[in-house]
């Protein structure tokens, strides 16, 4: 008797287009990568000092759900710290993504509709779809802002929730607060919930962040470290907000990922006390690297934050134009991934500044040629 098919919610779903350009990467020879998403900084040597203690002194076990008494107190005294208001209540998470699942868990019956701002996270679209909800987009370009009569057609009985994101990814765009706090009333006046997924906070290159949880304290906050200690790979984030949120996002790790790594939960601890990032200046400088490479061949807005941008394909669309790029051994990331348009590819910054010359030189030329 043949086996029984795989669940149904997995019809439609590929393997993401990043990770098909991780793969590539790792069968070619010498290849300039603008396309990883992690810092190109390793974790700092305090930090590593800090985990490794703490696995050689036995801090190997579970903790409570919720994470370790200290990291919750320092996860605390940090929002509180950079966004000007104390959560009612936090949890520690298995970095952003984790947070994203158990939040959407938490939020999402079968048949609501989700806004999201496009370009989009990938998760945040496939991560919708599972739960059986139905993602909405919201345009946001050419400018990547906000626009309230564009939000408001989006919003239908049945939105439950609004994503937002800033600093983003693809774009590196940094929502103005006007636009935070005129999302924030859209919301709370059609009685939807917030998340506000904050990872690239710390990357922010030309003034200080607006975070929507300092505009509204019944955002859901999400933050980690994966971007700013650069430790993706520890899977240490957190969650912050409402407490009835918060809390059923606690029960709902209980079953699934049971808690933050413990070894690393200790030198969370260590970077969520950290003052200003030593790295802002070379990303500010990595940035402007992209900004001038492409000026003159290749249409950008140019990123105010995180390790991205997000330019458009100067001839055909964005997959073919990056088909192009990758022949010329330059990994970058078709639009599409991203967004529901294909005409626009995504660059990391987050990569050597030579790299970013040469890869930024090649696309210029191809840009050029006019043509595949």
């Amino acid at each position: 008797m043949p086996l029984p098919p795989l669940a149904k919610r997995l019809q439609g779903f590929e393997a993401s287009g990043i990770r098909k350009v991780f793969d590539l990467a790792a069968k070619m020879k010498d290849p300039i990568n603008l396309s990883i998403g992690q810092p190109d900084f390793d974790v700092p040597e305090a930090l590593k000092e800090i985990a490794i203690s703490a696995i050689r002194e036995g801090f190997n076990r579970y903790t409570p759900t919720q994470g370790s008494a200290d990291l919750l107190d320092a996860i605390r005294k940090h929002v509180s710290r950079t966004r000007g208001r104390a959560p009612e209540a936090v949890l520690a998470t298995s970095g952003v993504s984790g947070g994203l699942l158990l939040a959407f868990m938490a939020l999402l019956d079968p048949g609501d509709e989700v806004v999201v701002t496009d370009p989009y996270f990938v998760m945040y679209k496939h991560l919708t779809r599972l739960l059986g909800a139905l993602p909405v987009f919201v345009d946001t370009y050419p400018d990547f802002r906000l626009r309230r009569d564009r939000l408001e057609a989006a919003i239908t009985n049945r939105t439950k929730l609004l994503i937002l994101n800033s600093p983003a990814n693809p774009t590196g765009a940094v929502l103005p607060e006007s636009d935070i706090r005129m999302a924030c009333e859209v919301a709370r006046a059609r009685g939807i919930r917030v998340l506000s997924d904050e990872i690239y906070d710390a990357f922010s290159y030309d003034g200080p962040l607006a975070s929507a949880f300092a505009a509204d304290p019944g955002v859901i906050l999400l933050g980690g470290l994966s971007k700013s200690a650069g430790m993706p790979g520890w899977r240490v984030g957190y969650a912050a907000g409402p407490a009835d949120v918060v809390g059923e996002m606690t029960k709902l790790q209980q079953y699934t990922f049971v808690c933050t790594p413990s070894p690393f939960q200790k030198a969370a601890i260590a970077a969520l006390d950290a003052g200003p990032p030593p790295f802002l200046d070379a990303y500010r400088r990595k940035r402007d690297l992209v900004v001038e490479g492409l000026r003159g061949a290749i249409e950008l807005v140019s990123p105010a934050g995180a390790f991205y941008a997000f330019p458009k394909a100067p001839w055909g669309t964005a997959t073919s134009f990056v088909e192009a790029a990758i022949r010329e051994k330059v990994l970058v990331i078709p639009g599409s991934v991203f967004s529901e348009r294909d005409t626009h590819f995504r660059i990391s910054f987050a990569a050597p500044d030579d790299t970013i010359r040469k890869g930024c030189e090649i696309l210029k030329r191809l840009a050029e040629r006019g043509g595949p």
